[in-house]
């Protein structure tokens, strides 16, 4: 029984390895695949045909790649709560207002997940990154969230280093979010990308949760010094507590 279990667990896993590998490379070939996930040719290819077989995935010439009916999925998934479908009008308000890239980000299982993202005039991406996983500790926005959520554990965290600015010790992040406590907000100075600032502010609930944070970023040499660290986390701060508002009335 355990056998059967266990080889079934396995099978599951590896369907999860070609989905995502699909995701990171935009398609591949069956060898592809095999090699990026380390298992056999023919066994990428049965759960190839599974996936295919079931919509997941769709077969162009010698390439395959994800389907459209993890559209229907992933639209379900952005639009469950309310939260997350109210919060895209206030992160493209933010775009707009600051004319820099925004993002709204909640964080699931120790990391943080865009929400919704918007590209201002002087925004350093334009492509949409809804569903991006990032570091909780290297992120404007994810060290708001680390702040005020009671249920993170920030030794429980792998502190990867991203730059030379990157904070890797935990006393030195504690240290850190005791000082977002205090001010409200959180700054990003080439932590997770060289070359980019970022400001995040929390979003509570009326139960004082924490339930995810907005932040704004871009280039480091347009970030100047009074704007970046005084009138910027104001406009943050302010179209943070306009959303949670919102939430109140609503």
């Amino acid at each position: 029984m355990s056998d059967q279990r266990s080889g079934g667990l396995q099978t599951s896993e590896i369907t999860l390895d070609v989905i995502e590998a699909l995701h990171e490379l935009d398609g591949a070939g069956v060898s592809e695949l095999a090699a990026h996930i380390d298992v056999a040719p023919s066994t990428v290819h049965r759960h190839l045909s599974t996936l295919s077989e079931n919509g997941y995935v769709e077969r162009e010439q010698d390439r395959y790649y994800l389907g459209l009916r993890f559209l229907r999925l992933g639209e379900y998934v952005h639009t469950r709560k309310g939260l997350y479908d109210n919060a895209k009008r206030y992160t493209e308000m933010l775009a707009e207002e600051t004319n820099c890239r925004s993002v709204f980000l909640v964080a699931e299982h120790d990391v943080g997940v865009y929400i919704h993202t918007a590209a201002g005039k002087h925004g350093l991406w334009t492509k949409s990154t809804i569903g991006k996983r990032v570091p909780l500790h290297a992120t404007a926005a994810g060290k708001v969230v680390l702040a005020y959520d009671d249920s993170l554990d920030v030794s429980d965290i792998e502190l990867e280093e991203f730059t030379p600015q990157t904070i890797t010790s935990v006393e030195e992040l504690r240290t850190e979010l005791e000082t977002i406590r205090d001010q409200n907000y959180a700054l990003n100075i080439e932590e997770q990308i060289a070359g980019v600032k970022a400001v995040g502010a929390p979003v509570f609930d009326a139960d004082d949760t924490v339930v995810g944070a907005f932040s704004v970023s871009g280039p480091a040499n347009q970030m100047h010094e009074d704007w970046f660290e005084e009138s910027l986390p104001q406009t943050i701060l302010g179209i943070a507590n306009e959303f949670e508002l919102q939430m109140k009335l609503s």
